[in-house]
């Protein structure tokens, strides 16, 4: 069961905005943990139910030779969600379960969030297990790349303070909705102390292409009474993010899915799904521009 929650004083209403649909994903391992915790506060601030989706992986191949756990397996995932809708109602929200079994457990989950017209999906993280391994089969990698929702990926025991935020951005069209809603999280939210803004460019001589990118962000934070400080930075994309994001003491970044072009893409791991994979904070990802 997920611990006990304090969030009295925690405004995660102001932090994501107007959140209408709450989807969280839950593969109800210890790696969900951290996204349990904040997918409740934010529907508790957000004044908003919470649905919760448990999509258990079929194998068409095992169950047509005689191999069916279902009915155990749906026993036990029906009494792992009722403790966390347990959780749900000891702080006062509202939460709808929902179990799923198919083939592509990504796919059930973006349909799922398609249908509920999500307006953001919180997901855990599986272990420091290797970033080609994640890469490879990792199930929140490839909703990233296959839903239009916004994606709060939250390792295990990660908490958002919400204080220090980390946009990166590279410049392209995929980056403006990251670059928009950290912004407005800035202009919007008590908590924020710090927006922060790095653009990262393979080499020196590209420099001012990252200072280019900076000084718009700028302006636009500027724009709406905003101050952020910029730093534009050079080295492999991914590692110096995640790096950055350490250094400079974030509890949030948050980034468009740069990097990649599709699903087929993630199998060769994009900018976002790296830094997914190693970065010890939570990681906000957003597919397109709220304006």
């Amino acid at each position: 069961m997920p611990d006990n929650i304090d969030i009295k004083e925690r405004y995660k209403a102001k932090m994501m905005g107007e959140a209408r649909s709450i989807l969280l994903a839950t593969d109800g391992s210890a790696f969900s943990k951290g996204a349990v915790r904040e997918a409740i506060a934010f529907s508790r601030e957000c004044n908003t139910s919470l649905r919760l989706i448990r999509v258990l992986e079929i194998n068409p191949a095992y169950e047509s030779m005689g191999f069916d756990y279902s009915a155990d397996m749906i026993k036990l995932v029906g009494e792992e969600l009722e403790a966390v809708r347990d959780e749900a109602a000891m702080n006062n929200v509202e939460c709808t379960t929902t179990i799923k079994r198919a083939e592509r457990v990504y796919e059930a989950i973006t349909e799922e969030a398609e249908r509920q017209k999500t307006d953001i999906i919180i997901m855990g993280r599986r272990g420091m297990t290797g970033l080609k391994k994640f890469i490879m089969g990792s199930v929140t990698a490839k909703v990233i790349a296959s839903t239009s929702s916004k994606v709060l990926v939250v390792p295990r025991d990660t908490q958002l303070r919400g204080e220090t935020l980390l946009l990166a951005s590279d410049g392209s069209q995929q980056s403006e909705g990251a670059v928009d809603e950290a912004i407005d999280m800035a202009s919007r939210c008590p908590t924020v102390k710090t927006l922060i803004a790095v653009s990262v460019v393979s080499d020196k001589s590209k420099l001012s292409q990252a200072t280019d990118i900076l000084s718009k962000i700028e302006a636009k934070a500027k724009a709406k009474g905003v101050k952020v400080e910029t730093f534009p930075l050079v080295g492999q994309p991914y590692k110096t993010l995640v790096n950055a994001s350490l250094e400079m003491g974030a509890d949030i970044i948050i980034m468009g899915n740069y990097g990649s072009t599709g699903l087929a893409s993630v199998f060769m791991g994009s900018v976002a799904e790296r830094v997914i994979a190693l970065s010890m904070c939570a990681v906000l990802v957003v597919k397109k521009s709220m304006n």
